[in-house]
């Protein structure tokens, strides 16, 4: 049995994947997210990505968990062949607010955090799946898997 760590793609193709993740609307969601963010991409070999995607997914995690109501969010970790793409989706529509850079105000700067270190990011209407299906919206982020 061959124990090390896979290099992302093994065998030069990826097949795309996903992974999902219940967050409850608990204080402890940011963090078990965080750590399954972290488990995924380890054990794909993506070292080189987890810290970024760890901030972001842990960003995304505690917005919903402080400003969206209802019974939790779903974290949707998406493996494509050249990124990864988390979306975090809640039951509110309200679309997230971007603190302007320079704010005084405490908090807010999350989203500004995300921009820095993903790829790309945004938001798309409703949720897919999972206990916040139908209504709501996703607040997603991507980071490349190749240097």
């Amino acid at each position: 049995m061959n124990l090390q760590t896979p290099t992302w793609p093994p065998d030069g193709r990826a097949l795309p994947h996903s992974y999902t993740l219940f967050c409850p609307p608990l204080i402890t969601s940011p963090c078990i997210a965080r750590d399954f963010v972290a488990s995924v991409l380890r054990s794909l070999g993506l070292h080189r990505i987890i810290d970024a995607a760890e901030v972001c997914a842990s960003e995304l995690v505690t917005n919903a968990y402080q400003h969206a109501k209802g019974v939790g969010s779903l974290l949707w970790l998406a493996v494509e062949g050249s990124y990864i793409r988390i979306t975090v989706y809640d039951g509110t529509p309200d679309p997230p607010v971007v603190v302007p850079e320079g704010c005084e105000e405490e908090g807010g700067r999350g989203l500004l955090l995300v921009a820095a270190l993903a790829d790309d990011w945004g938001t798309v209407k409703g949720a897919p799946l999972g206990p916040v299906a139908g209504e709501g919206k996703g607040v997603w982020f991507a980071l490349a898997t190749a240097v």
